[in-house]
């Protein structure tokens, strides 16, 4: 008799299948346990399911609904969310590294970070994030790109090399944020909070930064080429050329 993990277990109850040569582990580890490399969970209802601690590593949740699920700690490194609805999910400390989250919904989602889960290379094109918690969130060359950010807390959060293309960031708190070499070209960062964020050679090229807050920030080589920055505080902000601003 095969024994089953009991987040797998739940997912394969409420519809997901796995394809036949998956070894489904008896523990929930997501440290030890072999992940379901076929289970299929598109379109599945999983609201308020608790998969923490699973091992979900390339799993496909393409447009599921998930709204309240419990990720916490889970393996998601590599799964489909493309399109899924995790609206008030806890992703707390959950790792996706080159999880594919393009249009999917997660606001009011809790993505903090407390000691562990990576977000290496994530997808988030196009990911509606209004009310996320991202606070020290490590998305490290994550790809933001027309996601919508507004509000979103971000203090503290990791974009090392990021693409927020045209990303929304309006109103968002980004205060002592690690932006270094991240590209904001043609990005929404009215009244957003930058203050003492490091922006070096990060690419701002035609954004708009009205009324935002630069106070301390770094902006060594950054690229402001045909940014707006009408209104915006860049009182003590180290500029491009190195100079202090007033």
């Amino acid at each position: 008799m095969l024994l089953l993990a009991p987040a797998l277990f739940t997912l394969l109850l409420v519809g997901c299948s796995s394809g036949s040569n998956t070894s489904l582990s008896t523990t929930k580890s997501a440290s030890t346990c072999n992940p379901p490399q076929q289970l299929d969970c598109s379109g599945a209802s999983l609201q308020g399911v608790d998969m923490s601690d699973a091992n979900l590593a390339g799993a496909d949740f393409t447009d599921a609904m998930m709204q309240g699920a419990f990720l916490t700690v889970a393996n998601l490194e590599g799964a489909n969310l493309s399109g899924a609805n995790l609206s008030g999910a806890n992703l707390v400390s959950a790792n996706l590294t080159d999880a594919n989250l393009t249009g999917a919904i997660l606001r009011g989602a809790d993505l903090s970070f407390f000691g562990g889960g990576n977000n290496f290379g994530a997808n988030l094109t196009g990911a509606d994030l209004r009310g996320a918690d991202l606070r020290g969130v490590n998305l490290t060359g994550a790809n933001l790109s027309g996601a919508d950010l507004r509000g979103v807390d971000l203090t503290g959060v990791d974009l090392l090399d990021a693409k927020l293309i045209g990303t929304n960031l309006s109103d968002a708190y980004l205060k002592s944020a690690h932006l270094v070499g991240a590209d904001f070209s043609n990005a929404i960062l009215t009244a957003t909070n930058l203050s003492g964020a490091n922006l070096t050679n990060a690419n701002l090229k035609n954004a708009d930064l009205s009324g935002a807050d630069l106070t301390n920030a770094n902006l060594t080589y950054a690229n402001l080429d045909g940014a707006i920055l009408e209104y915006a505080n860049l009182s003590l902000a180290q500029m491009p050329d190195g100079t202090i601003h007033d």
